[in-house]
């Protein structure tokens, strides 16, 4: 089981949890499917899908959640069609216009006998908890399914003092200076071949390259024009490639054969155990990028985070 993606949230002050209180805390919110008259619903599910039922899976001290959400799907165009069929038979029985507010009411009754028979779409978003890292990790692609979970957990479990990491320098700042080469880049990482550049004057103007020499002439001439790094594709340690963002968000992570050969050796055969096995690898090894990276982009600015001693 490896992430795709990961946003990663910083806690601000010493945090702990056992598996256990986890579990009994997500309970109250387990996922339960949206009712006739809902147009979606979410909750907690089992991580292991049908191979588990407990909604907390951990493993050395890691502990991985995953939040489904339904939402029902009702093609626009459908109901517009029968609320401009339902408009125009009651304004051709009445002789009167339907004004705008009476419209809407119709559109509502409309959707509300739809509902029952409107197909269903389910996602779920993962993330672990790792209290002894400091660090919570959501396999989303958007900063804002990551602040949705982190708000889903906020409210299961009472306080969630977490923030995204801040380094001390700004990323789109290190990033073009990696390109230009008046930065060094770290020993651990390698540029792969892709990046996005914005113009930051007005017209905020934006080019993708991919397939390129990032280092080369082309993009060179784009960095000379006063334009900035703010996406860029990495390798690290030669085991984990990915594109990285100015906020710091991971996508399209993809792990290395290294790891790959190590769960081949896995002595497992039935599917949860080598989910389990994935998941202790997937998580010792996220536990050494997130630092090195943080350390890559010139630091962390940890000034609004509260250490164990501090709280001593």
């Amino acid at each position: 089981m490896w992430f795709r993606n990961a946003r990663v949230f910083r806690f601000t002050k010493p945090f702990d949890i056992t598996a256990e209180a986890l579990e009994e805390q997500l309970q109250q919110d387990a996922f339960k499917p949206c009712g006739p008259q809902e147009t979606s619903r979410q909750g907690w599910v089992a991580p292991l899908g049908k191979h588990g039922e407990q909604l907390v899976h951990s493993a050395n001290g890691y502990h991985l959640i995953a939040l489904r959400k339904e939402e029902k799907l009702l093609p626009g165009a459908v109901v517009k069609e029968l609320v401009a069929e339902r408009v125009e038979a009651i304004e051709a029985e009445q002789m009167r216009k339907i004004p705008k507010k009476e419209k809407d009411e119709i559109k509502e009754q409309v959707l509300l006998e739809m509902l029952p028979q409107a197909f269903s779409k389910n996602r779920r978003c993962y993330a672990y908890l790792a209290p002894k890292d400091g660090v919570l990790v959501v396999d989303a692609g958007s900063a804002k399914q990551a602040e949705d979970l982190a708000s889903s957990l906020r409210k299961s479990i009472g306080s969630l003092p977490v923030r995204p990491p801040v380094v001390e320098q700004a990323p789109a700042f290190t990033f073009t200076g990696w390109l230009n080469e008046t930065i060094d880049l770290h020993p651990t990482l390698a540029l792969g071949d892709e990046c996005e550049l914005k113009d930051t004057g007005e017209d905020g103007g934006v080019v993708r390259c991919k397939g390129l020499d990032l280092q080369g002439d082309e993009i060179r001439n784009h960095l000379n024009a006063g334009m900035q790094v703010t996406k860029l594709s990495v390798t690290w340690d030669d085991n984990l490639s990915f594109v990285l963002d100015e906020e710091l968000g991971i996508r399209r992570l993809k792990f290395g054969d290294t790891l790959q050969e190590k769960l081949d050796d896995v002595d497992a055969d039935d599917a949860a155990a080598r989910f389990d096995a994935a998941f202790a690898l997937m998580t010792l090894e996220l536990a050494r990028l997130i630092p090195g990276l943080l350390e890559a982009l010139g630091g962390e600015d940890r000034s609004a985070i509260i250490d164990e001693a501090d709280a001593a």
